[in-house]
């Protein structure tokens, strides 16, 4: 009898236990667990979705995690990460926010408190789409330290573009009216506002082309 209560205490204590995760195996989605001195076998981790829709984010070793054991029996277990840590503190005392920490050092936050959305650190950003990507704001800022590559059959601006210097290097077309003040404007080597026509003749004959 008293073999039969020591059995069932040791069940029911095995139904909820913490403990850290010794070992990882990415390739058939198992861990394992160290509670105490003991060490489970390998146990699969819960997810928050394993249908249709697939979520994936392995345990890290060393991190702190429930198993939940089926009638206490540690070979049934299944592992619910995570508990916050000495080793994988908390990210964040938002009380609102959401945050997901990289080992890169990248970041992914949304702060309610004042709206921004963060992404920051990661060393590429990859975003395909079949049909159509949308980004509408008051205003958009890129800025890049060294070039931007619009790549496409048309690119087309619908408003007015201001550019610091401008360079077309296949020709193009205008429509419309040009107006074009300070500086001067060259073309083929002449300077269209301040150059002069030769054999010039009185009355109704028309000038020659423009002196280079």
């Amino acid at each position: 009898m008293k073999a039969s209560i020591a059995e069932l205490k040791r069940l029911l204590a095995n139904i909820v236990r913490i403990g850290t995760v010794s070992e990882v195996d990415t390739a058939k989605g198992l861990c394992r667990v160290k509670i105490g001195k003991n060490e489970t076998d390998w146990l699969n981790w819960l997810t928050l979705r394993a249908g249709r829709v697939r979520f994936w984010s392995a345990p890290s070793v060393g991190e702190q995690v429930i198993v939940l054991s089926i009638f206490g029996d540690l070979t049934t277990g299944f592992v619910l990460p995570g508990v916050f840590s000495d080793q994988y503190p908390a990210a964040s005392a938002s009380p609102d926010a959401v945050r997901l920490d990289f080992p890169d050092g990248a970041v992914i936050k949304y702060e309610p408190e004042n709206g921004t959305l963060t992404a920051k650190g990661m060393k590429q950003a990859d975003i395909q789409a079949s049909e159509k990507i949308s980004a509408t704001a008051n205003v958009v800022k890129v800025t890049a330290s060294q070039m931007i590559t619009l790549d496409a059959p048309v690119v087309e601006c619908t408003n007015k573009l201001i550019a610091g210097s401008l360079l077309l290097k296949y020709g193009g077309e205008m429509f419309g009216n040009i107006t074009h003040t300070g500086g001067s404007f060259n073309s083929n080597g002449v300077i269209i506002h301040i150059h002069y026509h030769g054999n010039v003749q009185n009355g109704g004959g028309s000038t020659g082309g423009p002196a280079s």
